[in-house]
C-alpha cells in the first residue's frame, strides 16, 4: 500500500490548495494520504473531502513547530480530532507568533536593503496568518536577489544568517500532549534533518517515547536512501512505529513528490498498522 503521511498545502508553506494536493497524491497512486500543514488545521476539511472523492483513505494531520534543546524539530501529528479545543488553542498560539516573527524577518531584511519583504511574502501565502521562511525565499528568488530557494536561504534566512529571527517553539511536551490530548499519534519528522549529537539524539528519542511519542519517520523525502536504513534501526532500537512521508510543497521544489518514496524497510510496524 503506498502511504503518503506528511505533505503541505497553501494553508502553510504549500503551493498547491488542498483538494489539488490530494489529486496530485491520488494520480501518484497514494491509497493513504495526509495533510500535514505547519501548525494549521484549516486545511483538513478540504483535504478529507478531497481524498474521499478520490476513494483514498484520509488521515487528518498537522505537523508541529518544537524547540528542543535549543534547536527547532518537528514533529507530526497523525489521526487526530482537529476540532479539539486545546489543540486549536495551541496551534493558534503559534500562529500568533508566526506573525511577530514574520514581521521582525522582514524588518532585517528591509534592513540590508531588500524593499516591501513583508508584502511581498504575504504575497506569496496562500494563508495570511501563516507567513513563513518560504514565503520570503519565493519572493527573493522572484525579484532576482537569489536563483533558488537553497540559495536564500544560505545567504539570509538559514539560523545564524542576518535575516533569520530565532524563536521559542512549543516544548516536545506540550506538542506531544497537544496531538495525545486529541487521540492522535505523534511523529518526529524526518530526524535525518536535526543537527544534534549522538547523545543528543539519544536523550530526544527516549525523552519523545516517555512522553508518549510513538512514531518516528523512516521513508522520507528529506532522507538520503542511506537513512532509510539509519532509522529504520532506530525505530527497532526504541520501539516506535515506523511513518514515511515526501514532505512535499511544490512541484518544482523538494526532492520527492507525492506518491514518490519507496516502501518502509521490511522488520518495522507501519504507523497506521491500526488504522486500516
Amino acid at each position: 500500500m503506498k502511504a503518503d503521511l506528511h505533505c503541505h498545502s497553501t494553508m502553510s508553506d504549500g503551493v498547491l490548495p488542498p483538494a489539488e494536493v490530494a489529486r496530485r497524491a491520488h494520480a501518484n497512486g497514494v491509497v493513504l494520504w495526509a495533510l500535514t500543514d505547519h501548525d494549521e488545521l484549516m486545511g483538513q476539511p478540504a483535504a478529507r473531502e478531497a481524498a474521499s472523492a478520490l476513494g483514498m483513505r484520509y488521515v487528518s494531520g498537522v505537523e508541529i513547530s518544537v524547540t528542543w534543546c535549543g534547536r527547532t524539530l518537528h514533529v507530526v501529528g497523525l489521526h487526530l480530532d482537529e476540532c479539539d479545543d486545546a489543540l486549536a488553542a495551541g496551534l493558534a498560539a503559534m500562529r500568533d507568533d508566526r506573525g511577530i516573527r514574520a514581521r521582525r524577518m522582514a524588518d532585517r531584511l528591509e534592513a540590508l536593503g531588500i524593499p516591501d519583504t513583508f508584502e511581498g511574502a504575504l504575497a506569496f501565502a496562500g494563508n495570511p496568518s501563516l507567513v513563513s521562511r518560504t514565503h520570503f525565499a519565493r519572493f527573493l528568488v522572484q525579484r532576482g536577489d537569489c536563483s533558488t530557494m537553497q540559495e536564500v536561504f544560505d545567504r539570509y534566512l538559514a539560523d545564524g544568517k542576518p535575516g533569520y529571527v530565532p524563536t521559542q517553539w512549543a516544548s516536545l511536551e506540550a506538542a506531544i500532549g497537544w496531538i495525545k490530548g486529541a487521540g492522535g499519534r505523534a511523529v518526529i519528522a524526518h530526524p535525518g534533518r536535526y543537527h544534534y549529537t549522538p547523545a543528543q539524539f539519544d536523550a530526544l528519542f527516549e525523552v519523545f517515547k516517555d512522553l508518549g511519542g510513538e512514531a518516528i519517520e523512516v521513508v522520507t523525502g528529506s532522507h538520503a536512501p542511506v537513512q532509510y536504513v539509519e532509522y529504520a534501526r532506530v525505530a527497532k532500537r526504541y520501539g516506535f512505529l515506523a511513518s514515511c512521508g515526501s514532505d512535499f510543497h511544490s512541484p518544482s521544489e523538494g526532492k520527492m513528490d507525492l506518491g514518490g518514496l519507496p516502501p518502509l524497510p521490511a522488520g518495522l510496524t507501519p504507523v497506521w498498522h491500526d488504522w486500516i
